[in-house]
């Protein structure tokens, strides 16, 4: 990282400190703390509901800074995850010194952290969400040699009272500009808050869906970031969660991940997209096309759809949005800039023209190679996820993709470059298998493919177990079919998971 970019970046300490975080010591931390004032420092972590925790700590004196840095604290893990028992409950939470922050919205001068969890012996917590993508990515380098890397479409709604001045068209809010799209300020206000917080931001705007009910109009917006360790990619997404809740608080506006608010109107994803580094160069494309490496990598995530969703997909509006004849896939295939299908191959950068000159004739026309933009996304899962056991399902079943003697071949068979919805495509749909429409039958696709997930220790099997059985306490496996029509059921069911994840 150059010096420049250093001392501009939007992240208070990594200007300050002249590194990148992912250099941060705890020297670093205690300098900071000393030169800006500092009077308070956050703790937070990812309990077993997916939202971050907080602990505080005000700081007397350097020396118990230095103890919190060095000893962490003690936590009630059995009030954090069900699968903890109060006998011995009893867990460490250390912070990551590359996660640190300023918090943007405390009133004291505060530092925050994120954490991670350690059991009695001092050992990672082998059933947290954060180690247990920990240790995908590790078993994912350790099987290719490569780095797994990834970014998230973070996909909210925002909600506000009706003016009905300039109304935008209904689900047709696509990249919209004011005065038709009422928060992009607020969208552009939290962009600049996550950057601030460490959040490598792609580009932010708003979605199709916009819809008025009740008096309230609903504008869908979306946040995408830049790819980066997966580990780190987790990270960023819950940050950026946490900020967009807290600002909509303070600006008296309410907002929501769910997958689905209401019949006919587009839900809310939250589209992953990975790509694989070796010394630094993608290898997602040979000689111009998709790699044999890539499609072994969407083969693995085509074996292991069906059960990707009990981490993605985590309550039961998830299976109102995974419905048929929407951008919303329930067909496990694959294809290129095709939204229909389960993983897409985005369009890339690889026709070898030198669109800045055309636009602009006077730059001088260049050579390009975009191949380290090329990723393959997977649109699946949505707000209601456990990021951590997400991006940990997705990168354990990219590499299953190497471990697989036939995944050219499945590649081959799960390819599709038609719109998937049309009735004379139904043929191809025949032999396609089908995403789960339902927590109860996610968590029986769970049950069956869990061997790969708890292969090497990645996934511990009370985490599998847990999570089938929260997964099957909904008794969903009718629900579509039984409220489909019944509108006040449906709200009903809405507002139950409205601030899901």
């Amino acid at each position: 990282m150059t010096t420049n970019v250093l001392m501009t970046n939007a992240n208070d300490l990594v200007a300050f400190l002249q590194k990148p975080a992912s250099e941060f010591t705890k020297a670093d931390i205690i300098s900071f703390v000393m030169e800006k004032g500092i009077k308070m420092v956050n703790f937070m972590y990812p309990g077993g509901d997916g939202k971050l925790k907080t602990l505080n700590f005000v700081l007397t004196d350097i020396d118990y800074l230095d103890t919190i840095l060095t000893y962490g604290e003690r936590v009630d893990g059995s009030s954090l995850f069900d699968f903890i028992q109060a006998s011995s409950s009893d867990l460490y939470v250390l912070p990551r010194f590359c996660t640190a922050f300023v918090d943007p919205f405390a009133e004291i001068p505060t530092l925050d952290f994120l954490c991670s969890f350690f059991d009695k012996d001092g050992n990672p917590l082998a059933s947290s969400p954060e180690h247990t993508l920990t240790k995908a990515a590790a078993a994912f380098t350790q099987k290719t040699g490569m780095e797994f890397q990834a970014m998230g479409e973070l996909e909210y709604y925002v909600i506000r009272p009706d003016e009905d001045v300039f109304p935008a068209i209904d689900q047709h809010g696509y990249h919209e500009s004011a005065p038709y799209a009422k928060t992009n300020d607020f969208r552009t206000l939290c962009m600049a808050y996550i950057a601030r917080a460490g959040g490598h931001i792609k580009y932010g705007h708003s979605e199709v869906g916009n819809f008025k009910l009740n008096g309230l109009n609903y504008e869908q917006n979306e946040i995408e970031f830049l790819p980066v360790n997966v580990r780190e990619a987790a990270d960023e997404l819950m940050i950026a969660k946490w900020i967009i809740r807290n600002l909509a608080y303070r600006h008296q506006l309410n907002v929501t991940f769910a997958p689905k608010i209401t019949n006919g109107k587009a839900g809310s994803g939250l589209h992953i997209h990975m790509r694989m580094l070796k010394d630094g160069k993608n290898m997602m494309l040979k000689n111009g096309v998709l790699s044999e490496d890539a499609r072994r990598m969407i083969a693995g995530l085509m074996d292991l759809a069906p059960s990707i969703t009990a981490f993605g997909n985590k309550n039961p509006t998830s299976y109102f949005r995974l419905v048929p004849h929407q951008e919303a896939p329930t067909n496990v295939c694959w294809g290129d800039r095709n939204r229909s299908v389960l993983v897409r191959v985005p369009l890339g950068w690889n026709a070898g023209v030198d669109m800045a000159h055309i636009a602009n004739p006077k730059e001088k026309e260049q050579p390009l190679d975009a191949t380290f933009k090329q990723t393959v996304e997977i649109r699946s899962s949505d707000g209601s996820a456990d990021l951590y056991q997400l991006l940990a399902g997705i990168c354990v079943a990219c590499r299953h993709g190497f471990e697989m003697p036939d995944a050219l071949e499945v590649a081959q068979r799960t390819y599709v470059d038609v719109n998937i919805h049309d009735k004379q495509n139904e043929k191809i749909l025949a032999h396609l298998a089908q995403l789960p429409d339902s927590c109860s039958a996610s968590a029986d696709c769970l049950q069956r493919q869990r061997a790969v997930f708890e292969e090497g220790g990645v996934f511990s099997k009370e985490m599998i177990d847990g999570i089938i059985r929260q997964l099957k306490s909904f008794h969903d496996a009718t629900l579509r079919h039984d409220i489909e029509g019944d509108q006040e059921a449906t709200r009903m069911l809405v507002r139950t998971y409205f601030h899901c994840g």
